[in-house]
């Protein structure tokens, strides 16, 4: 998939995430777009896999290229940012081989629409 076409395809995935949910993660995207298996996820969650990018089938590029989009998407479309801990037996899931705060902060946060995150 070139990166038109995968700009494409994250803009409907997260369409269709955020109308079934009111919100959408990064690792939705991911396994919504082929990237990321359901059996691969489990087992990072099952802390089976070091960190989350070494069983996502895309290069560092695209996976950037995804983030990327996923952010411009939720700021577009006026969705929330809300930072969710991703833990196994009470330590922090790795999303990254280098472990860089604000790679892992961008994999942990999901978007929110506006009136779920205004609701009490």
């Amino acid at each position: 998939m070139n990166n038109v076409e995968l700009k494409k395809k994250v803009a409907e995935t997260m369409d269709n995430i955020i109308n079934a949910k009111g919100f959408a993660a990064p690792v939705d995207v991911l396994i919504d777009i082929g990237i990321l298996s359901r059996k691969d996820y489990d087992d990072w969650r099952s802390g089976r896999v070091p960190y989350l990018e070494r069983v996502c089938r895309a290069n560092l590029s695209k996976l950037s290229l995804v983030m990327h989009e996923v952010r411009s998407y939720s700021a577009k479309n006026s969705l929330k940012p809300s930072w969710t801990a991703y833990m196994h037996k009470g330590k922090p899931l790795r999303f990254s081989k280098s472990s860089d705060e604000k790679i892992e902060r961008s994999y942990a946060t999901h978007y929110v629409q506006k009136k779920l995150a205004d609701q009490p």
